[in-house]
């Protein structure tokens, strides 16, 4: 059987080439196609094991190539995987409604290639067959020199793949001391729960005759048992309790300092230094001054929306946020302008744009980030800035008001910053530097 072969459609040729790798890792060939017409020019002579498509391109775009294909008898049985930053279960619902068999990241793992190749029957068990070492005595010495394989020279390791290598590791080792906590726990609390059934359960002292000198023994030996098992719980949820607390200072680090940098840019003008400032819908933050007219933010008071490192700036939980706005500003017969806009932060980063890029460990010193800026929002397009959830709500919004609400979508002045980064110097740390970047890293929503 020859090697499999997959067919890329990326408008994008970066996003392109790092899946070509992740391919090529498993013997896989690959062919490219930078739109959707040339795949489906190129699948009218050739028939793939697989097609990775993605979502917007320019002309038709991947939800059309994929109602093309699964339409054409010739190429209705090639399984397509939708290679996207699209997310949430509408777009899902939407492409395996055409006959996508799924939806696979841009912010791609290894695990998520090796999975979905798993699933799609790519890919066999490999193993690993070992030749003699011997070689028979009657034999020349020529002869063996040709049976035996040369050497392959090792490949020399970056310091951005040892360290991507490591962070993997380090990934895998938490995970699986958590999971063998998790299980120890459960098992000396089911331990125990059958301990203490079995005392209840036992006579009265007073009704059991003196036991014979073994049976002390098993006594002593059943407490023994019992002490063991608590120590162990003991030291189980000890250590659990440490990474929680880490986690959680961590978490209250983050929020004094999103506090303290949003509290100066919201106050209100000649209003004192402890002059209390409300919560909003969606994460705003309001002074004390007079609440706008039904929950909806004032002129100059937007609306703000905080957005997770490599998440869609307007999809998720944002979009959700979003459309109850809007929803709620058409049912109030509102009439305007929503001007939505993403304020992209830069973050401190490890690896390469070839393997992609993470955060830094908080422990990084900012002078060894490989990169400080914010890769997934400098790739999106003006046309994805805008995803197709969204676009199908704006258009709801403007049929159901009859034009009276309006909604215009942008990004924001990369200057425009809520809290300003921190000063470099030889100090400063990734943690430090992310948490701003953090910060900065939002939507905002205005209503005119």
């Amino acid at each position: 059987m020859g090697a499999k072969r997959a067919l890329i459609v990326d408008d994008s040729k970066s996003a392109r080439l790092f899946l070509a790798r992740a391919l090529e890792k498993y013997d896989i060939d690959v062919d490219n196609a930078e739109s959707a017409e040339a795949a489906i020019e190129y699948l009218s002579h050739n028939h793939p094991d697989v097609i990775f498509m993605d979502h917007l391109m320019p002309g038709m775009d991947g939800l059309q190539a994929v109602r093309a294909i699964k339409n054409d008898p010739r190429t209705a049985t090639i399984p397509v995987m939708m290679y996207t930053s699209q997310e949430g279960e509408l777009f899902l619902g939407q492409a395996r409604a055409l006959g996508a068999v799924g939806v696979l990241p841009k912010q791609i793992r290894p695990t998520d290639v090796s999975k979905v190749l798993s699933q799609l029957h790519l890919v066999s068990e490999r193993r690993t067959v070992e030749q003699p070492s011997f070689t028979p005595v009657d034999a020349p010495a020529e002869a063996a020199a040709e049976e035996s394989p040369a050497p392959v020279p090792s490949r020399p390791l970056t310091d951005s793949a040892l360290r991507e290598h490591f962070a993997e590791l380090r990934r895998a080792l938490v995970a699986a001391v958590d999971t063998q906590t998790d299980r120890i726990s459960a098992d000396m609390r089911a331990l125990l729960a059958e301990m203490r059934a079995l005392l209840k359960s036992l006579p009265p002292p007073e009704a059991v005759p003196p036991p014979p000198r073994p049976a002390s023994s098993a006594w002593a030996w059943l407490v023994a048992c019992a002490a063991l098992t608590i120590a162990l719980v003991s030291s189980a949820l000890a250590w659990r309790t440490v990474r929680l607390l880490e986690g959680l200072t961590i978490e209250l680090t983050q929020l004094r300092s999103q506090s303290a940098s949003l509290a100066p840019a919201f106050a209100p003008a000649g209003a004192g230094a402890g002059a209390p400032a409300a919560a909003t819908a969606g994460g705003a933050v309001s002074s004390s001054g007079p609440a706008p007219r039904a929950g909806v933010p004032s002129d100059g008071r937007p609306m703000l929306v905080s957005v997770p490192f490599g998440a869609d700036p307007l999809g998720g939980a944002r979009l959700e946020a979003i459309g109850k706005l809007l929803y709620r500003l058409a049912r109030q017969k509102v009439a305007g302008l929503v001007d939505i806009r993403s304020f992209a932060g830069r973050f401190c980063l490890l690896g390469s744009a070839v393997d992609g890029y993470s955060l830094a460990p908080e422990e990084t010193p900012f002078s060894k980030c490989d990169l400080v800026g914010n890769p997934p929002d400098e790739a999106l397009t003006s046309a994805q800035r805008t995803p197709l959830a969204l676009a199908n709500l704006i258009d709801d919004i403007r049929i159901s008001t009859r034009g009276a609400l309006q909604v215009q979508v942008a990004a924001g002045e990369p200057a425009s910053v809520l809290a300003p980064y921190p000063q470099v110097t030889s100090e400063l740390t990734a943690g430090e530097w992310n948490r701003t970047g953090s910060v900065n890293n939002r939507i905002e929503i205005r209503v005119h």
